[in-house]
This record gives C-alpha cells, sequence and structure tokens, in this order.
C-alpha cells in the first residue's frame, strides 16, 4: 500500500473523496439508519439491560456505565459495521479502482471513504458526552484529553479493522454479517453493555485483549479518572498493537478490484 503525504494535495484530495462519500451516505436510509439511529437504539438497550446488573462494588453509577459504554458502541456501529458495506460497495462498483489510477494513494483512498463515518461517530460522541453531563446528572469528564484520546485511537482502529473485514467479504449483502463476529465479541467482551468490573477477574482479563477494550477504557478513565499511568500505558500499548495488526491484514488481504 502506498503512502501519504500530508500537504495541502492531499488535504484536498481526502475532501474530495470524504465529500462524495458523504452524498452516498446520505442517500442510502439503510447507512442513514446504522449512522444515525441505530445507536441510540442500542444505548436505549444498554440502559434497560443495565437494571439487571449488579455494580456496587465497580463505582460507576448506572448511567455512568450506559454513556462510557456508549461511546464505544457508537464508534462501533457508525465506524466499523457502516464502514465494512461502504468499501465492499466501493470495489464491487470499481470506484478503488478507478480512484487508484489518479493522483490519491491507496490510505487516501481508504481514508477519505472513512472521513463521513469517522466524523459522523465523533459528532454522536460529544452529544453523548453532553447530554450526560448537562441532562443526566452525571460528572464531567475529568481527563477530557484521555477520553478524546481513546475516541481518536478507537476510530482509527475500527476504520482499519474495517478495511481488513472488507478485504475478506465477498458481497454488500454479506458485509453485515461479515462485521458481526467483531461486533458481538465487543459487545459481550469489551464494556460496551457489561462493565468488566462485574466479572470475574480471569475472564475480565481475557477480556482485556480484545481489540475494543482499551480504547473503552481510555474513555471511561478520561470521563471517570481513576486510571493509573500504568494502566493508560497497557490501554494504549493495547490499542496500537491491534491498529498495527489491522494496517497489516489491510496491506495483506485488502482486495482493490471486485471479486471474481
Amino acid at each position: 500500500m502506498s503512502g501519504i503525504t500530508f500537504d495541502a494535495g492531499s488535504l484536498r484530495r481526502l475532501r474530495a473523496v470524504g465529500r462524495a462519500e458523504l452524498t452516498l451516505l446520505l442517500r442510502s436510509r439503510s447507512a442513514v439508519f446504522v449512522a444515525l439511529l441505530m445507536p441510540v437504539g442500542m444505548v436505549a438497550m444498554s440502559y434497560s439491560a443495565s437494571r439487571e446488573m449488579d455494580l456496587g462494588d465497580t463505582g460507576l453509577t448506572r448511567m455512568e456505565a450506559v454513556l462510557t459504554g456508549g461511546i464505544g458502541t457508537v464508534l462501533m456501529l457508525v465506524v466499523y459495521l457502516g464502514l465494512v458495506p461502504v468499501l465492499v460497495a466501493r470495489r464491487e462498483e470499481r470506484v478503488l479502482k478507478r480512484l487508484r489510477t489518479g493522483e490519491l494513494s491507496d490510505l487516501e483512498i481508504l481514508a477519505g471513504a472513512a472521513l463521513p463515518s469517522v466524523v459522523l461517530a465523533l459528532a454522536q460522541c460529544v452529544v453523548l458526552v453532553a447530554a450526560g453531563a448537562l441532562l443526566l446528572d452525571v460528572s464531567a469528564p475529568r481527563q477530557p484529553a484521555l477520553m478524546v484520546l481513546g475516541v481518536l485511537l478507537g476510530a482509527v482502529l475500527l476504520a482499519g479493522l474495517a478495511a481488513a473485514t472488507a478485504g475478506v467479504t465477498r458481497t454488500v449483502d454479506s458485509a453485515q454479517l461479515t462485521g458481526m463476529p467483531l461486533f458481538m465479541v465487543s459487545v459481550v467482551g469489551s464494556g460496551l453493555f457489561v462493565p468488566l468490573e462485574v466479572l470475574p477477574d480471569r475472564l475480565a482479563d481475557v477480556f482485556r485483549m480484545l481489540p475494543l477494550t482499551g480504547v473503552v477504557e481510555l474513555v471511561s478513565g478520561g470521563w471517570l479518572g481513576g486510571l493509573t499511568a500504568a494502566e493508560v500505558g497497557r490501554a494504549v500499548a493495547l490499542a496500537l498493537a491491534w491498529t498495527a495488526l489491522a494496517g497489516y491484514a489491510v496491506r495483506r488481504w485488502f482486495r482493490w478490484e471486485p471479486r471474481q
């Protein structure tokens, strides 16, 4: 995969690809549903399910657990599950093949395709934080820089994993199926619906190695505080390691032309 130079030309090309993808996104009802409405529904489901959880030993209130997991849910739904079918569709329509014949580098093409999903996810995360602080009696983020770091790392990681998943996805119709295993594993094991603190220690230690767990820990620590320097370093290292693995998978298996 060719590299990228962050100059004025690169930014102009990224904006052009991102603008085109945003236009196509807004024309697709299913894509708009996944990007805007499904995260709201999933957070509401998480709130309903949290009634059955015993959070007494976690230090979390019910709303804190829901909203911190909600940010990870937004990133997973909007960036990951939203981007996989986009990349598969552009490949099968030969859009990616045509873009490669121009000035765009491979990374610029992928970054431009991911740009609308990432921006929408970041906007929804801001809304969740603002709603929690202003309307739902949740404290404002105690370490906002740490929360921002977690969200940005999560967006980059999940965009990379989406591209890797698209590489092994044959059709647009099967895109949601190929993305579902990582989504379900993250929902159960990365703290999106169930905080790791309520799980047995050995099981929680295993789940801490999942791709999105480090991101959720950074978001939770940024919002509520309490992470030590060692815990922050471990969470960042885990997110970076999975991002590097996703990048390797994209270079190795991503397809730029339609599958025959």
